[in-house]
């Protein structure tokens, strides 16, 4: 169901994919033990899954953003609810089977953060056109579209090419982070791809041990024609930036220890944002960094504040220019 603020006259300039969303619950405990009865703390409750959260800080960042995604059941419905009370505009298809749900535990007495991620429902061959059909709609007058997320079970490796045809033929913009096999079936028609070092290995099948070895698989993503550009994220050690005449590497901003969950997304949707302030990429980049810094001092997958990602924007270092030599693995 279309939200009343989601007309397509009111022309996002960011349209975001969702296909496997999730209901984000974060909780608490003192010692994560085996076979006991563990007394979790008073759970927090998110929307989530990769588009989604893209589309919550590109909002709080002052983008027009709509979201699309499927969802079904009480955790679908408790995930719109959430999004609605943020302003979020969104598109919905309705699904028969429960959006599932994520979970976080963060254990006090050490510190440590346990993530479980559950698969998601299943999605028919209906479900998966009427998303895609959703995503023409919304996206017709949009300048980006942002695809998110691991693909649920019973959709192909191929469904994010089939996302990327549609964006061309609407003419936009398709910024694209995935993994595994939605990742390794791309062929053309990526504007951005945005890959961990982890995920970057898995889709050229080899090890990336140094940053050479990264930025060479990055460059051989963009030489093949999969990617205009390709940004690798290193988490604490900044970020590599791929296009395809230069090479850039940003340092991260100093933190301290935090959690780390969302801040991919967070750089995503920051990303995006810079170019639809008419930003270059390598300033864009800049506030990616920026905005993946302010998820470490929130709590769950909350979204950081725009005043935040303004301040921590200012300290981002400028990026270094690495020649082509130093870009040639060894």
């Amino acid at each position: 169901m279309r939200t009343p603020a989601s007309s397509p006259g009111s022309g996002p300039q960011i349209v975001t994919l969702t296909m496997n969303p999730a209901l984000d619950v974060t909780t608490s405990v003192e010692l994560v033990r085996p076979t006991s009865k563990l007394r979790c703390a008073t759970p927090r409750y998110d929307p989530g899954g990769g588009g989604i959260n893209v589309a919550r800080i590109a909002h709080v960042l002052g983008a027009a953003v709509f979201a699309v995604f499927p969802a079904g059941g009480s955790h679908g419905e408790l995930l719109m609810k959430l999004l609605a009370e943020e302003g979020l505009a969104f598109a919905e298809i309705p699904i028969a089977a429960t959006t599932r749900q994520s979970f976080t535990v963060n254990e006090t007495s050490s510190g440590q953060q346990y993530r479980f991620v559950l698969p998601g429902p299943p999605l028919n061959e209906s479900d998966q056109l009427r998303c895609l059909q959703e995503l023409r709609i919304a996206a017709r007058s949009a300048e980006f579209v942002v695809a998110s997320g691991s693909l649920p079970p019973g959709v192909g490796d191929d469904f994010y090419q089939r996302v990327a045809d549609t964006c061309r033929h609407l003419g936009v913009n398709l910024i694209l982070d995935t993994s595994g096999g939605g990742l390794r079936q791309i062929r053309s028609g990526v504007f951005l791809l945005k890959a961990s070092v982890r995920e970057l290995r898995e889709c050229v099948g080899r090890p990336l041990v140094t940053e050479a070895d990264q930025l060479a698989a990055a460059h051989e993503l963009i030489d093949g024609g999969r990617a205009e550009s390709v940004l690798v994220s290193l988490g604490s050690d900044g970020a590599l930036l791929a296009t395809k005449h230069a090479s850039q590497r940003f340092s991260a901003v100093p933190m301290p220890a935090g959690s780390g969950v969302g801040a991919g997304d967070a750089m995503v949707a920051a990303v995006t944002a810079g170019l639809t302030r008419g930003w270059p990429l390598v300033k864009s980049v800049r506030l990616g960094i920026a905005a993946g810094a302010a998820m470490l001092t929130t709590p769950g997958t909350a979204a950081c504040g725009r005043a935040d990602v303004e301040k921590l924007f200012a300290r981002t270092p400028e990026p270094r220019d690495i020649t082509d030599d130093e870009r040639l693995p060894r």
